[in-house]
């Protein structure tokens, strides 16, 4: 029997490298399968990990429908055994309900991969309405890291180097690498309690805090 499957993590723990290999399987199988994505940061119509892979895709704009693309392009002799599904979190809640309809209706598996919460730490409307819907909800075990070196929750994003908990829910950028100068809009995973302290490592890093875990809970 198809299956709805969603594996979510935080940012940088591997879930477009998850993707790529799951996609990379079930080829290699001979099954037929599509890949779509959203607003990834390496540009439209692109997947791509931060170890380096990268595979073509098909862009999930707003308007995009999901169960008429499949039914389209099995009655035109196509033939789809699995879609792949990255930056769910930014797919509509109908969208969302079309995969439910392709895994039940038709028996395609659908891999969906996603962050659960935004900047603001409030659920992604996809996110959540595969939280509702999947068969399988699974929490990749790739652990992000904090800046202190507690395991990563919270995305964060920050503007020219400072953490902002406001503003439009899609914005896209990457995640801010040690040493280099903040971008003007990045993103960093963060344990709750510096997420909620705005404490990000820049930030830390000017305070002269040392990148360690601090000695009070």
């Amino acid at each position: 029997m198809a299956e709805l499957h969603f594996f979510t993590g935080t940012m940088d723990s591997g879930k477009s490298t998850l993707a790529l290999q799951t996609n990379h399987n079930h080829a290699a199988r001979g099954r037929s399968g599509r890949i779509f994505t959203a607003h990834d940061r390496a540009g439209e119509a692109l997947i791509s990990s931060r170890l380096g892979l990268t595979h073509e895709a098909l862009e999930v704009g707003p308007d995009f429908d999901f169960w008429r693309y499949v039914v389209d392009s099995l009655t035109h002799g196509g033939r789809i055994d699995y879609l792949i599904c990255d930056e769910a979190q930014f797919y509509t809640r109908d969208q969302v309900d079309q995969l439910a309809k392709v895994v039940d209706e038709l028996q395609i598996d659908v891999f969906a991969f996603g962050i659960l919460t935004d900047f603001r730490t409030a659920l992604f409307e996809g996110s959540q309405r595969l939280v509702e819907l999947a068969d399988r909800m699974n929490v990749l075990q790739v652990e992000a890291l904090c800046w202190c070196g507690k395991r990563a929750t919270h995305n964060a994003r920050t503007e020219n180097g400072a953490m902002v908990v406001e503003g439009e829910v899609i914005v896209v950028g990457d995640v801010d690498e040690a040493g280099t100068a903040p971008a003007d809009v990045a993103y960093e995973v963060l344990c709750r309690q510096h997420h909620r302290r705005r404490l990000t490592a820049a930030r830390a890093q000017a305070v002269s805090l040392a990148p360690e875990p601090l000695p009070f809970g």
